[in-house]
């Protein structure tokens, strides 16, 4: 049996009232024609003696986060998409019976005012009510106002009221599809298209990374949700689309910290005729693009840093970023056993799929360079074992033509000179069988469809993946990417 807080009993009484008087608690449609943004546009500079002339009428409609009332009149601030704006009622404007709803609301509740636009003796924009509306009850006190939800863990779970009262969580929400937005429309400017390929796949392509799988009834056939973008986006090259792009979710059945959701939101894009440069210029242009058009400045505090997204931004192989931290010179290395010793020597430790030139360059990078690339660093020349999808560098096979950016310390963006020799692509899907023998989980599958597409012919072509949910961390400059995920993934509550 569930139990009621004496708040909460107080309230399911007050609806119970609303229905004797005929009026339905949980309200019906209420056609509004303004609201707080528009109003404070409009008549943020006109003077109180304008506003008493005019009398221009609003409807609105929103809900109740303060109250403040005198004998027979009070203020309230009504809350709606856009924030705040306060209302006055006296039971000489809106009567009897509708000034005894308002002395009855509880914060929380959602109503409708109409009324005309005034100023204060003090300068506050001002709805004066002429008609109040209740709409909806609500049944559950809201959090104290000055504090909202002070659980974190509890402000995810319950991201409604944390968008109720939190200020900061409802600006990123908004943000967040202006960023989207802003996104699409470049690519579009770019001359991309955007398309959409399939969730569910029977192959783990496309990323090193441990799937979620379910199955397909009719067909009997069990299947992953995708891990990545990129096979299918590639195929439409061969078709002739010659640049597509797809903003969708991908899943990785992963752990949960500030930076990974195993669900997230990724962009994938392809160029033909394009190449890791081509997609350098893309990313910096576009980022800068967002900074100027949807945040309006090009500085940001992101994680404790400093980060400024003006360019040009820096690029450096990774072999010369891990020689400026530790003076090992990789490309002077010529064998793994050498590659073995020195990370023998700097305590690095390798599991046994990871006993390689690539791998062990990697591992260098990963403990001595990543967490130093502060400001915007395009960040190429990776060892081919753990880029399987990408063409190798023409001055030395070991390592391919591809880039991660790096800003913060952190990955935002992994890009590729595309891989099209379908004899090299099939050759580098086998040894990737063979990581997964010697214990590779993450290792891909062998996509013979992907191969005959290759076959066809794909031409020379540029590619990059962006984590959309880290961009707008950055933007938002926010420390978790729970804070700019609306519903983000939560460990059941045991209510045992």
């Amino acid at each position: 049996m569930r139990e009621f807080t004496e708040q909460e009993l107080v309230r399911r009484e007050k609806a119970e009232k609303l229905r004797e008087l005929g009026l339905d608690p949980f309200g019906h449609r209420f056609d509004v024609t303004s609201n707080s943004k528009k109003i404070k546009e409009e008549y943020e500079n006109s003077s109180k003696e304008e506003l008493e002339i005019s009398k221009n009428e609003v409807i609105i409609a929103g809900r109740i986060m303060s109250k403040r009332r005198s004998g027979k009149a009070g203020f309230m601030d009504l809350q709606d998409k856009f924030g705040n704006i306060q209302v006055y009622i006296s039971i000489s404007d809106v009567g009897e019976d509708e000034y005894e709803l308002y002395k009855s609301c509880d914060l929380g509740d959602i109503i409708g005012i109409t009324g005309w636009v005034c100023k204060t003796n003090t300068g506050a924009l001002t709805v004066h009510a002429t008609k109040y509306t209740h709409l909806v009850k609500t049944l559950k006190p809201l959090p104290e106002k000055f504090h909202g939800l002070t659980d974190i863990e509890e402000r995810y779970r319950r991201r409604y009221v944390d968008l109720i009262t939190n200020e900061k969580a409802k600006s990123i929400a908004f943000m967040r599809p202006k960023i989207i937005r802003c996104i699409q429309n470049f690519m579009d400017e770019e001359g991309f298209t955007e398309v959409e390929t399939p969730i569910l796949t029977t192959l783990l392509t496309g990323a090193s990374a441990r799937p979620f799988t379910t199955h397909h009834n009719t067909q009997d056939l069990d299947m992953y949700l995708r891990i990545a973008l990129e096979l299918p986006l590639k195929r439409l090259l061969v078709g002739g689309m010659e640049a597509v792009y797809e903003i969708g979710r991908v899943f990785r059945n992963e752990g949960m910290d500030p930076k990974h959701n195993p669900e997230f939101t990724l962009m994938e894009a392809y160029l033909a005729y394009s190449d890791l440069e081509g997609m350098m210029d893309l990313t910096e242009k576009m980022f800068q693009k967002i900074a100027k058009e949807v945040v309006g400045k090009m500085q940001y505090t992101w994680l404790g840093k400093e980060i400024n997204l003006e360019g040009p931004w820096k690029r450096i192989s990774m072999t010369d970023a891990i020689k400026e931290v530790t003076g090992i010179d990789f490309t002077k290395v010529s064998s793994d056993e050498e590659a073995l010793n020195l990370a023998k020597e700097h305590n690095i430790v390798v599991e046994e799929h990871q006993k390689t030139f690539g791998h062990i360059v990697n591992l260098f990078f990963e403990k001595y360079v990543e967490d130093t690339l502060i400001e915007p660093t395009f960040l190429y020349g990776h060892p081919i074992e753990i880029s399987p999808l990408t063409k190798k560098n023409p001055k030395d096979p070991r390592f391919v033509d591809r880039f991660e950016l790096f800003i913060g310390g952190k990955e935002f963006a992994n890009a590729y000179t595309e891989l099209n020799d379908p004899i090299d692509q099939l050759e580098r899907f086998e040894n990737q069988l063979k990581e997964r023998e010697l214990g590779n989980d993450e290792a891909n599958d062998i996509d013979m469809d992907f191969i005959e597409a290759l076959e066809y012919g794909m031409p020379p072509a540029g590619g990059i993946g962006y984590g959309i949910d880290r961009l707008c961390m950055l933007f938002t400059e926010s420390d978790t990417i729970r804070e700019v995920i609306l519903f983000p993934t939560m460990k059941p509550i045991n209510k045992d």
